[in-house]
């Protein structure tokens, strides 16, 4: 989100333009245009309008392109409106306040309607609203149930919909109450309407929608006269940043994109406290306002792992701290053989994690070298020869696999996918002595293991290691996420699939029909007392356990080398990223009552073999 804090002519005169608030977005949705968006949208409103003249604008578009194609089309509305005449600062998309938004639909539908902002119209300013976020709600249910009671149509099922109309509802109410006050005291006409305009109070709007609302949520909006506010869930699971001067206020999901957009230092941005909202008036006045009472710290871990942009500051070392931290785990994997190991990674997300693991082996080899050479300086025999040939030792690291980024699997069929899915990457070769070598592989994450069963231990193999061992930076992604990132069938998780084989293999599939009998008998209690029983399908099971079985299961019957599989423990990952306590698709810990009912819905699903469904 973008407001500009000064009027137009301020801008125009000073960086030449008054289209700065559209150029700053344009530059804010780019350097957040991170991976896999596939549609992108932005909406605008000018101030001070006169009765008559269009004062809220949007654009949408899909595709990969997305980004370009509504700047395009909202450059050539601008383009057109100077051709007949208009001054800049009255041409469409030109005003004071903005919002974008990149959608990358984890769950739900895709489609040109599906894509944010939102938009409810009214003639009425001050009840024209558009609205987005980064969010799920698991209640959408029960917010249905509530908005039909109040006589409400909803046009369709879905929790952006629902919200839209939830807090268009709360709107009208809050304008009724001003214009009841206000046509009270013998205001009346455009009066009447400028009055409920500048005292409108979108924080009561917040504080009437917002304790129904169970889930993680970034929830953003503007109101047709120019409020604009974006709120953070109580238990700060999604991500929020800001930033304010005299000139501008900036919103955005990532830190870095505010740094780089606006030349800031790390300690320039702020973050946006759980349960709170960032507000401005009309008037442009900004003011933080608690919401809802901050909760437990449930900030997401999964977003600092894989889903944020790398170049956070605090990001990149705790990313670097995962990789240091599964030093001790990679060496108990290849029998501590550290001059027979060869590092590398999983390109690209993993570097960050694979340059603290390459640290974290050269502290080990550092220590080795203390100690020999101290052995030698204690038999009285230190030679020159000696002491190098020990300092000459170190990690060797290689840039093993490459991506082919040309290679496009969906152009074939069945097994033809397959075998191209095993050419996606290419491979260094000379880089591992055969049949002697441990290579040592980081990832981010191994939630399904497509990838590596059907291309990466294949290529890797080409090599002819002695062994492969595949890390992951992070833990086991044991259960469904329905906070936002895209993990919520249970049958897709490696962890999952891997511990019902194990059960499966050793008699004990009674585990598995209790916790089908259990799940069922929760389906029709409130959400608040609904237990999460899926953790009972690992308990019978150690990590290392899963994580053989893991390796068996996803291991080709043509590849040669002995393939281990390490991840990382809740223990190491919660000492790399210390301020995020969200792990719930790691540990099953859901931080609102609706976790646990979509874990335990999952859970039946897969058991009738039926498709996940939210």
């Amino acid at each position: 989100m973008v407001r500009l804090l000064k009027p137009l002519e301020y801008y125009k005169e000073k960086y030449g333009t008054a289209a700065y608030g559209l150029d700053l977005l344009y530059l804010l949705m780019e350097k957040q245009h991170n991976r896999g968006q596939e549609a992108a949208g932005l909406g605008a409103v000018r101030l001070n309008t006169e009765p008559g003249r269009e004062y809220l604008f949007r654009q949408r578009a899909e595709g990969s392109g997305a980004i370009q194609e509504i700047f395009e089309k909202a450059h050539k509305e601008i383009a057109e409106a100077r051709a007949e005449g208009l001054p800049l600062e009255d041409c469409p998309y030109i005003g004071e306040v903005y919002m974008g938004h990149l959608r990358y639909s984890t769950t739900g539908r895709s489609g040109l309607s599906y894509v944010h902002p939102f938009m409810r119209r009214n003639n009425w300013q001050s009840r024209n609203l558009l609205l987005c976020g980064n969010f799920n709600l698991t209640n959408v249910d029960e917010l249905f149930e509530q908005i039909t009671s109040t006589g409400q149509h909803p046009r369709l099922y879905g929790d952006t919909f629902l919200l839209l109309e939830q807090l268009g509802h709360a709107l009208d109410r809050e304008n009724e109450r001003l214009f009841g006050e206000h046509h009270s005291a013998g205001m009346r006409g455009l009066s009447l309407a400028g009055a409920i305009a500048r005292e409108l109070n979108v924080a009561n709007v917040l504080r009437r929608c917002s304790p129904t609302w169970d889930g993680g949520y970034v929830i953003c909006g503007i109101v047709g006269n120019g409020d604009l506010w974006a709120m953070r869930d109580p238990n700060g699971i999604r991500p929020a940043f800001y930033y304010i001067n005299d000139e501008v206020m900036v919103v955005a999901s990532e830190r870095p994109v505010i740094q780089t957009a606006l030349g800031l230092n790390t300690s320039d941005v702020c973050e946006l406290r759980p349960g709170s909202a960032l507000i401005v008036d009309r008037d442009g006045t900004p003011r933080i306002e608690q919401i809802l009472p901050e909760g437990p710290n449930r900030k997401c871990s999964f977003e600092r792992i894989y889903f944020s942009r790398g170049s956070d500051e605090d990001i990149y070392r705790e990313r670097k701290n995962l990789g240091r931290n599964l030093v001790d785990k990679v060496l108990r994997a290849v029998d501590n053989e550290v001059n027979r190991l060869v590092l590398s990674f999983i390109p690209n997300t993993a570097e960050a994690a694979f340059f603290g693991m390459v640290e974290g082996f050269e502290d080990h080899v550092i220590k080795d070298k203390i100690r020999e050479i101290q052995e030698l300086a204690a038999t009285g025999e230190i030679h020159p020869r000696a002491v190098e040939e020990i300092l000459r030792r170190r990690v060797r690291r290689e840039k093993v696999a490459i991506k082919d980024i040309k290679l496009r699997t969906f152009i074939a069929e069945g097994a033809s996918r397959n075998n191209m899915a095993a050419h996606v990457y290419d491979v260094t070769y000379g880089t591992v002595r055969p049949g002697e070598d441990n290579l040592v592989a980081i990832d981010d994450s191994i939630v399904r293991g497509t990838t590596l069963r059907q291309s990466i231990l294949r290529i890797l193999d080409r090599l002819h290691p002695k062994r492969i061992v595949i890390v992951s930076s992070s833990p086991q992604v044991r259960y469904p996420d329905c906070y936002g990132i895209d993990m919520s069938r249970m049958g897709e998780f490696i962890a999952f699939r891997a511990a019902i084989e194990l059960l499966r293999e050793r008699g004990m599939q009674n585990v598995i029909d209790e916790v089908y009998a259990l799940c069922k008998t929760q389906e029709e209690l409130p959400k608040e007392r609904i237990v999460n029983y899926v953790k009972r399908i690992y308990e019978p099971f150690t990590d290392e356990e899963i994580s053989a079985q893991i390796a068996r299961m996803l291991t080709p019957d043509d590849v040669k080398a002995e393939v281990k599989i390490v991840y990382q423990d809740l223990e190491g990952m919660h000492e790399a990223i210390p301020d995020h306590h969200g792990d719930w698709y790691f540990s099953g810990d859901y931080p609102t009552p609706g976790g646990n009912r979509i874990v335990n819905q999952a859970f039946i699903n897969f058991y009738e073999g039926k498709i996940d469904k939210r």
